[in-house]
């Protein structure tokens, strides 16, 4: 298998409008590789670089957020004693604590279950699966969710369970924005603040993933570095401009289509499964 540019564009194109929505990117480029011409899972590898093109856009969009966040939290290393009693210490730079802490989960278990990610997990049962199963649990948790806090009450708790929600993306199929969305709305916050702190958390997993496949494959994968980086560059246009219309979609609307969604992408892909269309590794 080997995917040219055009697909690449396809391929990048799908994982910027889907990243920051809650219906799984990883699931999408799943589905999608293996019903392109060239056909085959375009990999986890692939997956993980082209959101570098994605955060990169949660860069450029939050950037006075994140500059705010990453000053107020070097200042807070030079006074570790107080790190852990949240009263005196300032709200950019306990937000900066949370989302390093919120990180390790995924990371431990990224690297304890470094093969299976790349192999086994990316079956498409299991995938289509979890996205009929969280897409329902991201339902439920939007009817039930008091939806009143916001980022400043956000505490070390609610970041660390933040943190093992977002693990679970780890499995395609879950979706990082949804795992950790839906723990947010089920801790309580708006709608936007579990989004926005969504978006927030997944900058340094995203970006030390991603690098690391770079690193590690680039070139060596089922798409080569060139339309690799094509994909890239069109996630990146792309998902600036999801950014900007989900945080104001979230605003005013619930996430019931998404969930719709997802659960209608789960049962098609197991339809093409059974007609084997698509094939489950």
């Amino acid at each position: 298998m080997s995917i040219g540019w055009g697909e690449a564009a396809i391929l990048g194109l799908v994982q910027g409008l889907t990243e920051f929505l809650p219906v799984s990117s990883s699931a999408h480029l799943r589905i999608v590789g293996p019903l392109l011409p060239s056909g085959g899972d375009p990999g986890a590898a692939f997956t993980a670089i082209t959101q570098i093109g994605t955060e990169a856009a949660v860069l450029i969009y939050f950037r006075r957020e994140l500059a705010r966040i990453a000053t107020a939290w070097a200042r807070s290393m030079t006074c570790l004693p107080r790190v852990w009693r949240a009263p005196p210490m300032e709200a950019d730079a306990r937000m900066g604590w949370l989302i390093l802490i919120g990180t390790l989960p995924i990371a431990i278990l990224g690297l304890a279950f470094k093969d299976a990610i790349e192999t086994s997990l990316r079956n498409l049962y299991l995938t289509a699966a979890m996205l009929i199963t969280f897409g329902l649990l991201l339902g439920w948790a939007d009817k039930v969710g008091a939806k009143r806090r916001s980022l400043t009450e956000l505490g070390w708790r609610d970041g660390v369970l933040y943190g093992l929600a977002q693990a679970l993306a780890l499995i395609p199929g879950v979706s990082r924005s949804g795992g950790t969305i839906t723990a947010g709305l089920l801790l309580g916050y708006t709608r936007e603040a579990a989004a926005r702190y969504a978006f927030l958390l997944a900058v340094p997993a995203v970006m030390a993933s991603g690098f690391y496949q770079l690193f590690r494959s680039w070139g060596t994968g089922p798409v080569a570095a060139g339309p690799t980086a094509l994909a890239t560059a069109v996630a990146f246009v792309v998902g600036y401009g999801v950014i900007v219309a989900f945080l104001r979609l979230v605003s005013v609307r619930s996430y019931m289509a998404f969930v719709i969604y997802r659960v209608a992408l789960g049962l098609l892909a197991l339809l093409l499964l059974q007609l084997g269309l698509l094939q489950p590794l």
